[in-house]
């Protein structure tokens, strides 16, 4: 490995890792959070389809209570679930940092907020429209199970923590499957079709949970996502997309279960 002095951020050396060591780190790093939740959700799916029963008889609950009966205590949860989830964007600085780059790098930062914030909002509106068709579609052809996307108690800080989630969903994913991952596939040698298609099923994957539809909804969410970041050069865009729709889908759904006859509800 060589060090070289002086770095990007001009207090920090810089080490160049070897094509080893980037191969590890990206190892790492999907094992510590959204490679983990792809295994997870496999293996959640596996149990789906043994279970009698079509999927859509079934439910995929996010955003539960932890601390039933106790508001504070499931407050504490809550936030101690998004804060450490968090924790491997916090990992990817840290190497990034090493190597003379930075979160910067990747487009996350706040040079650019209006273009973000239009941008997302423009892909976060095509994006949700076509998604609640195809998950209604995907559930009516029985390939979906029923999307619980939150069951909180109705405390004071149930919105507050949904849209907190929803924010720590979407910088964990963009942060890592789009600006990190491609940056280190591309450092591998990785072609760029492969690293898209790779990018693209590991976003996939961890949705696979949610059904066949999940998983193929979410992977051509991931081809667009990558093209996108490519054509920008931001992740900060798609974290503003992502942070929308994710937003639209739990306050919507705690709004609208119950009340409207096209929402399926558990």
């Amino acid at each position: 490995m060589q060090v070289e002095a002086g770095s990007a951020t001009g207090s920090h050396p810089t080490e160049q890792p070897t094509r080893r060591i980037l191969r590890d780190e990206t190892l790492l790093v999907l094992a510590l959070s959204l490679g983990a939740s792809g295994v997870s959700a496999l293996i959640s799916f596996v149990g789906s389809v043994t279970k009698p029963g079509g999927l859509k008889e079934q439910a995929a609950t996010m955003n539960a209570s932890a601390a039933p009966g106790r508001p504070w205590l499931d407050l504490a949860w809550q936030l101690f679930g998004i804060a450490s989830a968090l924790v491997p964007v916090a990992l990817v600085a840290h190497l990034l940092l090493r190597e003379g780059a930075s979160l910067r790098t990747l487009g996350f930062d706040r040079t650019r907020p209006w273009p973000d914030l239009g941008r997302g909002t423009v892909v976060a509106a095509v994006i949700g429209s076509t998604g609640i068709a195809f998950y209604l579609a995907a559930r009516g052809l029985g390939a979906n199970l029923t999307v619980v996307p939150e069951a909180l108690p109705g405390v004071w800080w149930k919105y507050p923590v949904l849209v907190l989630s929803a924010v720590q969903n979407a910088v964990l994913e963009e942060v890592i499957v789009v600006g990190y991952l491609l940056r280190r596939l591309g450092r591998l040698g990785w072609s760029p079709g492969t690293a898209l298609v790779g990018s693209s099923v590991l976003r996939g994957s961890y949705h696979l949970y949610q059904g066949i539809g999940g998983f193929l909804g979410n992977m051509v969410m991931g081809v667009v996502f990558v093209w996108l970041y490519r054509r920008w050069g931001r992740v900060g865009p798609l974290v503003v997309a992502h942070s929308l729709l994710d937003v639209g889908a739990f306050v919507g759904y705690a709004l609208l279960a119950g009340k409207v006859g096209w929402l399926p509800t558990a």
